[in-house]
């Protein structure tokens, strides 16, 4: 029996404002610990990217948000043979106030500094590239 699992599908939010986006950084005890990526999580069966997202920024930040347009995909091939297909996508709005619900901590980076932090392997092309300005006409409106 193959206890293999599928790919995982994973919605992360680019919450921004003037020219920060925020990041969060995993909890001490989590898997891939202390490491930083953009708030989200996996698509739970019978939601579309976008629900599941609304969903994940509720619980992890306490926020209210509206997704806007998708911004890049990638998929991961980690080394313990695990796949994620990631989803960026802009989150246009929210309301209330971030607050630190799922994280040992979240931050308000500046983008060029992005690739500086200690981002998860699945994100660092994609940190990259929003760093040197290629999505930047995406968030605009974030």
């Amino acid at each position: 029996m193959n206890s293999k699992r599928g790919p995982l599908l994973v919605a992360a939010g680019l919450i921004t404002h003037e020219n920060r986006v925020l990041v969060g950084q995993r909890r001490r005890g989590d898997r891939h610990a202390l490491k930083w990526e953009f708030p989200g999580g996996k698509v739970e069966r019978g939601e579309t990217p976008q629900q599941a997202l609304v969903r994940e920024l509720r619980e992890e930040l306490n926020i209210e948000a509206t997704v806007g347009a998708e911004v890049a995909r990638y998929v991961h091939n980690y080394p313990s043979g695990s796949t994620v297909h990631l989803l960026f996508y802009a989150v246009t709005t929210f309301s209330g106030e971030p607050a630190c619900r799922a994280f040992e901590q979240i931050s308000w980076e500046v983008l060029d500094t992005l690739p500086d932090i200690d981002f998860l392997d699945g994100d660092l092309d994609f940190v990259r590239r929003l760093a040197s300005g290629e999505f930047r006409s995406t968030l605009k409106s974030a």
